[in-house]
């Protein structure tokens, strides 16, 4: 039996990707432990894990990057923000290590400090990735921009001068601090914030086909462990259960990012439709104060996924990684409106495999947004992306990555 300490961003998103690998390696003896937001740790423990609240220092500083006034602001700007916690990070997972005596950590990627403490600690670490793997590669355009991949000789011009415009913004915002962290660690400087995300004995990417474009050149470390898909248990609210028309599921970000007006465009858009509407607005509830209303329509803060995908005709979307993955599989196709973070990335994959069609949010009005529902439903390849990702989908590949690692560490000890 190991000891597995699993550190996540402050999100649901962040943590509940992790469960299905962190429940079958409790199934096969291991003892994990979480450390996550505080209003997830009874989520966790009711899962039948032992979880607790990473610092409040951490979650007290809040991604501000709806206040960014162009798309590559936004990207660097979360970015910055989820670095600033780092500081806080490194005293958390230090007494996490000193209370658990872990033989492996799973950091999350969006955990900056985290990382750099788990480097220094000497324990075995590993990043897990909720999202699509950011590095670059050959024939892959450069993350973050949404850009369809492009070949021939243009193609891979326009990716190398795009990756070194992208990754010099992303230095910018994130190397000062990385160093100084390190720094305070006794741990070199990093030559550019891409090397960060090779200083761990693996990466544990939690996707796979059909959102990951293949590569050939894939550095040595990074698995792909599919999509890791679960939904806390809980009752399917009655008024799901009625007949009537198919339902549409119209979600926003769980962490604030100013999307609330995806809500009130969908809504006004499905008005006339043949179509339930369910909104769930997470925390954009705090600016969608003046939804409009339709009498077919319904505005939730959280809903369980499951039963409604079950009966959904089409999923309206912000475009965050947990709610795609979750709607490909149950075969539903999407539609994209991508606000920033990882989601025009996102919504790009979507639309490459045939799940569905992205409208950027400064299209977005009633009209597009009817346009691509209707455009999404006459979608044809959604069967053919729901088997490829369903076939490498599962907690057991996550489970068997993280007792490699364990392995491997016992016996190069023992050699």
């Amino acid at each position: 039996m190991s000891t597995i300490l699993a550190y996540t961003s402050p999100a649901a998103g962040h943590t509940f990707p992790l469960m299905p690998g962190l429940l079958e390696l409790r199934e096969r003896g291991h003892d994990v432990t979480v450390r996550t937001a505080p209003e997830l740790v009874g989520v966790v423990e009711d899962a039948g894990l032992r979880a607790e609240a990473v610092a409040p220092e951490i979650v007290a500083i809040e991604p501000s990057d709806h206040e960014a006034k162009g798309a590559r602001e936004r990207l660097t700007r979360g970015v910055s923000d989820l670095v600033q916690r780092g500081r806080h990070e490194i005293g958390d997972l230090q007494q996490a290590i000193e209370d658990e005596d872990p033989d492996l950590l799973l950091i999350d990627l969006n955990a900056y400090g985290a990382a750099v403490a788990a480097e220094a600690s000497g324990v075995p670490w590993a990043f897990t990735v909720p999202t699509l793997l950011p590095l670059p590669g050959n024939g892959i355009p450069p993350y973050g921009l949404g850009l369809k991949p492009m070949g021939g000789p243009l193609g891979r011009l326009r990716d190398r001068t795009l990756t070194r415009s992208v990754m010099g913004m992303f230095d910018r915002a994130m190397l000062p601090e990385l160093d100084a962290m390190r720094a305070g660690l006794g741990l070199p400087a990093l030559g550019g914030a891409l090397e960060h995300l090779h200083r761990a004995d693996a990466t544990l990417v939690l996707t796979g086909a059909p959102l990951e474009y293949p590569r050939i050149d894939l550095p040595a470390g990074v698995h792909f462990v599919g999509a890791q898909l679960w939904d806390p248990p809980q009752e399917t609210p009655g008024w799901l259960l009625e007949p009537g028309d198919p339902w549409v599921l119209v979600t926003c970000s769980t962490d604030y990012q100013g999307d609330e007006r995806l809500a009130a465009a969908a809504i006004e858009a499905l008005h006339d439709e043949p179509v339930r509407v369910v909104v769930t607005l997470a925390d954009a509830a705090r600016g969608a104060a003046d939804l409009p209303t339709a009498p077919n329509a319904r505005v939730e803060r959280f809903v369980p996924h499951g039963p409604i995908l079950e009966r959904a005709a089409v999923v309206i979307t912000h475009g965050g990684m947990g709610i795609v993955q979750k709607t490909i599989a149950a075969g539903v196709p999407l539609v994209t409106v991508p606000f920033g973070r990882d989601q025009p990335e996102v919504a790009r994959r979507v639309s490459e495999a045939g799940a569905g069609v992205t409208l950027p949010p400064r299209r977005m009005t009633a009209g597009t947004l009817n346009d691509a529902y209707r455009a999404a439903r006459a979608q044809q390849g959604v069967a053919a992306a729901s088997a490829r990702l369903r076939a490498g989908a599962g907690g057991a590949n996550l489970a068997d990555a993280a007792e490699r690692l364990v392995w491997d560490r016992r016996a190069a000890i023992a050699a």
